[in-house]
């Protein structure tokens, strides 16, 4: 197919979007060779889908939907149809052609669009910020079977989510308890906490951000504790795919020599923090179940069996105070 113009594919560095700790560079940006002057939204889609089919890129028809999408005010599945056959501007054409080569580079979608879905919310992300896994919703679900039945909803649950991130944990756990819940988000990183800010803002949750190393400046009693610690042993962060180690940052992966620093730095706070009755729930790594176990014991925490993912992995660890 022949066009009249050619899109610019310069792309910035991760880097040069904000000052953070990303795991490494960007892997080299792709030379895509293509042009997108004169297509219209659909032939672009398709333009682009082949693009990231051809890398191997999985999913790729709706990552293009979502990118021209974006590329074009953000248009949504009713307006993208009713766009269909209209040709883009230059302008619209060099800017899906970015996007599309920011992916090509594995830059996951999500840092793309500036935003991922968790428990049905709409979080923003930022260079700062981990990228919600769909996994990490099983932290949700334990920390939400492990509470009271009785006015669930009702009671005034005081909430810490240690390593807060975007606030994804947090913001999910008060949009299910409303009622008179309040949370605390702590993270080491400045731009996370303005990031989950945004977001807790956005859901009117009833919530507060402090700076610290997970429990370290906040006071008990909290009802319920909950954390996704890095939990990668640092030798093992290169080995970790393209989108994961050199998008998210190091300090959201790093777990130190056997990633398990966070978990014997949660262990260390619980007793201080947790209320008598209150409950700790943490997402671990693969195969971390028994030595985490292991370290809350040995700081006065009985754990229960962990809860499985929906890849039959387990994902949550649910643990409260011995007598």
């Amino acid at each position: 197919m022949t066009t009249s113009s050619s899109a610019s594919l310069s792309l910035p560095t991760h880097e040069e979007t904000e000052g953070n700790d990303v795991c490494a560079q960007a892997p080299a940006e792709p030379n895509i060779g293509w042009s997108l002057g004169a297509l219209s939204v659909e032939a672009t889609r398709r333009t682009v889908a082949g693009k990231l089919r051809q890398h191997g890129l999985e999913s790729a028809g709706l990552e293009a939907r979502l990118i021209v999408g974006h590329a074009l005010g953000g248009l949504e599945h009713t307006s993208f149809a009713a766009q269909a056959h209209r040709v883009l501007t230059p302008k619209e054409a060099e800017t899906v052609a970015a996007l599309a080569t920011r992916r090509l580079a594995h830059e996951p979608i999500a840092r793309i669009l500036g935003y991922k879905e968790f428990w049905g919310l709409s979080l923003k992300l930022n260079p700062a910020t981990f990228v919600p896994r769909p996994e990490t919703e099983t932290v949700v679900t334990a920390a939400l079977a492990a509470l009271p039945r009785d006015n669930l909803r009702t009671r005034a649950f005081r909430i810490a989510d240690l390593g807060t991130g975007s606030g994804a944990i947090l913001l999910a756990l008060l949009a299910e308890l409303s009622g008179e819940a309040f949370g605390i988000g702590t993270d080491i990183s400045a731009a996370a906490l303005d990031c989950a800010r945004d977001n807790a803002a956005a859901q009117r949750a009833s919530a507060s951000f402090i700076a610290c190393d997970y429990g370290a400046a906040i006071e008990g009693p909290i009802d319920v504790m909950v954390s996704n610690p890095p939990y990668v042993p640092r030798q093992g962060i290169a080995t970790l795919e393209a989108e994961v180690r050199a998008f998210d940052p190091r300090h959201a992966l790093d777990g130190g020599p056997d990633g398990l620093d966070g978990y014997r730095a949660i262990a260390a706070d619980a007793r201080r923090l947790l209320a008598r009755e209150g409950v700790l729930v943490v997402e671990l790594g693969y195969g971390q179940g028994a030595a985490v176990t292991s370290i809350f014991a040995a700081a006065g925490l009985a754990s229960s069996a962990p809860r499985y993912d929906l890849s039959g992995i387990p994902r949550a660890l649910v643990a409260r105070l011995m007598p």
